[in-house]
């Protein structure tokens, strides 16, 4: 049984580099779901009906159909006429997870940004501060502190959902610990070190949105001082 464990331990680098994998494609994926939903957001609230109808496409269809089938779509069938389009399981990884989770922010940002005080729109307007500048300095920083919550459960989800990456021949940290196991037949000791792997880039996160949370809110209330 020692030896055994000892293999599982000379074997973690590994182990390693499927989370190094893992942690590339949440990082990536995470930027992209972020700019998705704030554009989404944006572009549901558009007075154009052709661009208000497209980001309502966008959303209800990568929320209302299987990650994983997207996941295959973007592999599988972009190659195939008449998109002839292939790419990598790695940039289909990011961009996969980054739309679908995008789909879902898109929602949390457009509830955040109707949360914001009529009266935050009203001041703007009295001080004639462009739309530009009124967005960006005013209602965003309010918006994303309302959306901290929710979007960090969104960017753990994310996280989570990288282990369908390995279906797409993508060696992440699900992929590297199935290697590990039938190598090793050491199921416990794997998967269980794969399972904290997991927990702990999973508080990562919340400690750094956390931190994100408590800038936005020292800032507003700089603001409000003010």
């Amino acid at each position: 049984r020692s030896s055994a464990a000892s293999d599982v331990y000379k074997r973690q680098p590994l182990l390693l580099q499927g989370a190094w994998v893992t942690i590339q494609v949440t990082f990536f994926g995470s930027l992209l779901a972020i700019v998705a939903a704030i554009l989404a957001a944006l572009g549901r609230r558009s007075s154009w009906r052709p661009l208000s109808w497209l980001c309502v496409a966008y959303i209800e269809l990568f929320r209302g159909t299987s990650l994983l089938v997207q996941l295959f779509w973007l592999f599988f069938v972009l190659p195939l006429p008449p998109f002839n389009l292939e790419l990598s399981a790695y940039t289909v990884a990011i961009v996969g997870l980054g739309l679908h989770i995008g789909a879902y922010g898109a929602e949390v940002m457009r509830g955040a940004i109707s949360s914001v005080a009529k009266g935050q729109y009203e001041a703007c307007t009295a001080l004639n501060m462009p739309a530009t500048i009124r967005f960006r300095r005013i209602i965003l920083p309010q918006a994303l502190l309302a959306a901290i919550a929710p979007g960090t459960n969104l960017l753990i989800e994310l996280l989570k959902n990288t282990s369908l990456v390995s279906l797409i021949t993508l060696s992440d940290l699900s992929f590297r610990a199935r290697q590990l196991d039938q190598a090793t037949f050491q199921t416990l000791e794997i998967f269980s070190l794969t399972l904290l792997l997991y927990f702990v880039l999973a508080q990562v996160i919340n400690f750094l949105m956390r931190r994100v949370e408590r800038r936005l809110s020292r800032g507003r209330l700089r603001g409000s001082l003010s």
